[in-house]
């Protein structure tokens, strides 16, 4: 994998560049499409190309029962529709679809026709670790908006959790089908390598807004410690499929500036037998109102040439402050997930579709998405919506995620082209003025 750094904002963090990985480049900054599975519900692979998305984003924990065949087939870019056709036909996996999204749901995306595997998606990938998941079964992890909201954040009981952490990685509970199972960073870099993204995330600890200073500072030395094994275990199987698998390291320390400088210098010149990370996950629960100076005081320590990636997060405001402060790529599921619950993205603040019946006014004024492009009003979504046809509901989650998904792929590519041309503040003001005017921040 190379970096090319194209322009650096004038506060030295903020940059344009260019990412190129064994399947095609990412220009920066770019927002990932999550297809946690290995596909993006709703959204074809050709339609993910023609609204801009550059690279997939996929989950380790929730692949890693068919890592073993997603290695036989080449690779996530390389997945056939045979393999997905009976993958999906499994109880264990249809189980597992109907837990989180619900029977109806996955019925009306088989009448769609957007079952996975119909074509692949062949552009860069990136996998996470799957620490947040195993942590997050049981340690009442999550990220809160305000302080007043932190009082009341605390963790589940030691013995309710279905997670419990060791020295060698994290115990947990499937919660799909109650047996236990094991991960830790040896896992984790197997089941990545086997996957075969072009971008995988060290395995790492992450903790809630509940955790003291005290069990940051450890968790911390334990993710490093991590850290290492995972660099270790990677050079063993990063070339298994025949082409470079490259590593970022994950950076924690909560929302404390001493401990987030010092993993930064810890993982940014870490190494094993002379080779380091390609890059730097941005992790860990902080405040939304934090996340700027936790940017800032994590990227000032780590190395500029190497691309970092900032883990969950999609609105507006958090990819523009991201973008500033040092952030090259972004993912977060919220867009196609909100579109699902008709909550459509406006240049003038997100709209709920349940105030629209009748209304023959456009998604968005300002918008180049193929829903948009094809005439579809906010009165004729909202009636797919809430039609009891599986058939058109299918149709509208398709249309929906399509239609936010460009938004904000579109909003990283107009970043990008502000940064170039130098005008960046004035893009962010303008943009963040005219969007949180009215927009709905849920």
């Amino acid at each position: 994998m190379e970096f090319e750094i194209e322009k650096v904002l004038p506060n030295g963090l903020g940059r344009v560049g260019t990412i190129k990985t064994a399947h095609g480049e990412i220009k920066t900054p770019a927002f990932m499409a999550v297809g946690t599975r290995g596909y993006v519900r709703f959204i074809s692979p050709q339609e993910l190309h023609m609204l801009g998305a550059q690279a997939m984003l996929s989950n380790g924990y929730h692949l890693r029962r068919q890592a073993p065949e997603i290695a036989k087939a080449g690779g996530l870019a390389n997945i056939s529709a045979a393999f997905w056709a009976g993958a999906e036909a499994t109880a264990e996996h249809a189980a597992r679809e109907a837990r989180n999204d619900g029977p109806e749901r996955r019925v009306a995306q088989e009448a769609a026709g957007y079952l996975p595997g119909s074509e692949s998606w062949q552009g860069p990938t990136l996998t996470d670790s799957g620490g947040f998941q195993v942590m997050s079964l049981g340690s009442g992890l999550g990220k809160v908006v305000s302080m007043e909201k932190e009082r009341h954040v605390t963790n589940t009981a030691h013995k309710e959790r279905l997670a419990h952490v060791s020295e060698d990685g994290v115990s947990f509970i499937d919660p799909f089908d109650g047996q236990p199972d094991f991960i830790g960073p040896e896992e984790s870099m197997q089941i990545q390598c086997q996957i075969g993204a072009d971008i995988h995330m060290a395995f790492d600890e992450l903790t809630s807004l509940a955790d003291t200073y005290e069990y940051n500072i450890e968790a911390m030395a334990r993710t490093e410690r991590w850290a290492e094994r995972s660099l270790r275990e990677h050079i063993k199987h990063r070339d298994d499929l025949g082409y470079r698998q490259n590593l970022y390291g994950v950076l924690q320390g909560g929302r404390w500036e001493d401990l987030r400088r010092q993993t930064a210098q810890t993982l940014g010149k870490m190494n094993v037998d002379g080779i380091e990370f390609d890059g730097f996950g941005l992790g860990g629960a902080f405040l939304k109102e934090d996340l700027g100076e936790i940017l800032r005081w994590c990227n000032e320590e780590l190395p500029m040439n190497k691309p970092r990636h900032l883990l969950g997060l999609s609105h507006p405001d958090d990819i523009l402050i991201g973008a500033e402060m040092g952030a090259d790529t972004f993912d977060c599921v919220a867009p196609m997930r909100e579109a699902r619950h008709g909550k459509i993205y406006t240049r003038e603040g997100n709209i709920n579709l349940r105030k629209y019946s009748d209304a023959g006014e456009p998604l968005d004024h300002d918008c180049d998405c193929a829903t948009c492009k094809a005439g579809w009003t906010r009165g004729s979504l909202r009636a797919l919506w809430r039609s009891g046809d599986i058939e058109k509901k299918a149709k509208y989650y398709n249309l929906a995620s399509i239609h936010n998904l460009r938004f904000i792929v579109r909003l990283t590519e107009e970043i990008r082209v502000a940064m170039l041309e130098g005008c960046f503040d004035a893009y962010k003001h303008d943009f963040l003025t005219k969007y949180y005017t009215n927009a709905d921040l849920c």
